[in-house]
């Protein structure tokens, strides 16, 4: 019997570092098929550590979808006349724009990758405890964060600082061109790293030390907002300040609740547990991962990796390996167990667990005889490694393991790479079934807070690990290790 149709719609939105995606959600949680629209875009690297993304390519590639997820549900049979009752969205973290008076983008987007100011986050490391601003802010003094990227900018460039009217996430930007809407919320802001979690308001003395005020941040809310009368489309339309993307993803793949801890792997990659603020009050942050906010009722802990999707397209595109199959086939679970080769998979200047600033990409042990698929399949195998060191930081200040690990993003289509991860982790891993987690997630968002309840997700299928070659990973581990602290000894980078 066909489903009835849905007393309302929700228009999520997720604009990702890699592409903006737009979606319809229905009233329980469930993705309407066809709605989905996508842009792809890139990140520009360069060899000094820029990572920048155009604030008017994300623009475009948003309208874009928003108008042609809309234009499809109008020319639907069955829910044109559904009313889209909200509009919700996510973001990814930490990225910064800078805008004149009149809101226009004076700066490109800073993105969590850009490391030119390694030097301006040690500074910071110099003038405060690293340690107390992370409990205070669930951020480290890192080159990711707003902090480090404010007085780069300022040190290298003063007239384009002083430029700047607003700093902003891209996301907000996007939000106010698409929709008048320019509230931060709550989540958003708590990745920036100027974010005080105890008072929820932007930190005075961060802001003191970048020589920004909480002014210039704008204004921080998740109260939702009335779309303008001048724009038909969200006529009437509840408006959602976007939150995290790691947020959106835990609520998207079910992993928000029953001490579920999920790992999303797309262009980077994380692991994660929902928290309620009782939770959060008796867990403590370990040093190196994160603490950022869900809503007024939860926060999410974790950490987050730079290289892995990113890292994936090089070693296929270097390696000159494009045909999927043949990059499936190189990711031998058993070839993986006892492979020799160890990797530091820093292309992309890291983050967690340990934050090696400074520190490039090592592959060491290749001999004559070893090949691309050798070398694509160590990379891969290092990234996961990083992963399983970020779980068991997590499940140690938890005190217990983790009823289910739960596994989403882009990494669900290869499932050789599924199988390499559950035994790189030592742990059966569950597939969320969900492939577009953050588009739903953000749907839930809104869903939620209109009081809503949201349908469960179907089961998720397990994907068992092999405990002799988890065994074995276990070494790799060791060794990967061994290599970071050697090279990070030379350089002595990483300081608590």
């Amino acid at each position: 019997m066909p489903r009835p149709p849905p007393e309302f719609l929700v228009l999520a939105m997720d604009v990702g570092s890699s592409s903006t995606r737009t979606a319809l959600v229905d009233d329980s949680g469930r993705l309407v098929r066809g709605s989905n629209r996508q842009r792809g875009h890139t990140i520009r690297y360069t060899a000094h550590g820029a990572a920048e993304v155009s604030p008017n390519v994300l623009r475009r590639a948003a309208g874009a979808c928003v108008s042609e997820t809309l234009r499809w549900q109008r020319n639907s049979a069955a829910l044109h006349h559904v009313p889209v009752r909200a509009i919700s969205g996510c973001s990814f973290w930490h990225s910064l724009l800078g805008l004149d008076r009149d809101g226009k983008p004076t700066t490109p987007v800073f993105t969590w990758a850009d490391s030119r100011s390694h030097a301006d986050a040690a500074q910071l490391r110099a003038e405060f405890s690293e340690r107390a601003i992370q409990l205070r802010t669930g951020c480290m003094l890192r080159a990711s964060f707003w902090p480090a990227k404010l007085r780069w900018l300022r040190r290298t460039d003063r007239a384009a600082f002083n430029r700047v009217a607003r700093w902003v996430s891209p996301v907000t930007w996007v939000s106010r061109e698409l929709f008048d809407v320019e509230t931060t919320s709550h989540s958003m802001a708590s990745g920036t790293g100027l974010y005080n979690l105890v008072r929820r308001a932007w930190d005075n003395e961060l802001c003191d030390a970048c020589r920004v005020t909480p002014v210039q941040l704008g204004t921080i809310g998740d109260v939702s907002a009335r779309g303008a009368a001048r724009r038909s489309y969200v006529r009437e339309t509840t408006i959602f300040p976007a939150i995290g993307d790691g947020a959106a993803s835990n609520l998207g793949s079910g992993a928000d609740a029953d001490h579920r801890i999920a790992i999303n792997i797309g262009t980077s990659a994380a692991v994660r547990i929902v928290e309620s603020r009782p939770q959060t009050a008796a867990t403590e942050l370990p040093f190196g991962l994160f603490r950022y906010v869900v809503d007024d009722k939860r926060t999410l802990l974790g950490g987050a990796l730079s290289n892995a999707g990113n890292l994936r397209q090089w070693c296929l595109r270097e390696l000159n390996l494009r045909d999927e199959s043949a990059a499936e086939k190189a990711l031998s679970r058993r070839a993986a167990a006892s492979d020799s080769i160890t990797v530091l998979p820093f292309w992309v200047s890291e983050r967690a667990p340990t934050w090696p600033d400074g520190l490039h990409g090592v592959i060491a042990g290749l001999a004559q005889t070893t090949t691309a698929a050798d070398i694509f399949r160590a990379v891969t195998t290092s990234t996961y490694y990083r992963l399983a060191e970020i779980l068991a930081e997590i499940e140690e200040a938890l005190g217990h393991e983790g009823s289910h690990v739960i596994v989403s993003g882009g990494v669900l289509r290869s499932p050789a790479s599924l199988k390499l991860l559950a035994d790189c982790l030592g742990r059966d891993i569950r597939v969320s079934r969900q492939m577009e987690s953050s588009l739903r997630g953000a749907a839930i968002h809104a869903i939620q807070q209109l009081g809503g309840t949201v349908a469960p997700l179907p089961a998720e299928k397990l994907v068992a690990h092999d405990a002799t070659r988890a065994e074995q990973h276990r070494s790799g581990r060791r060794q990967q290790s061994a290599a970071e602290a050697m090279f990070a000894a030379r350089t002595e980078t990483l300081r608590p």
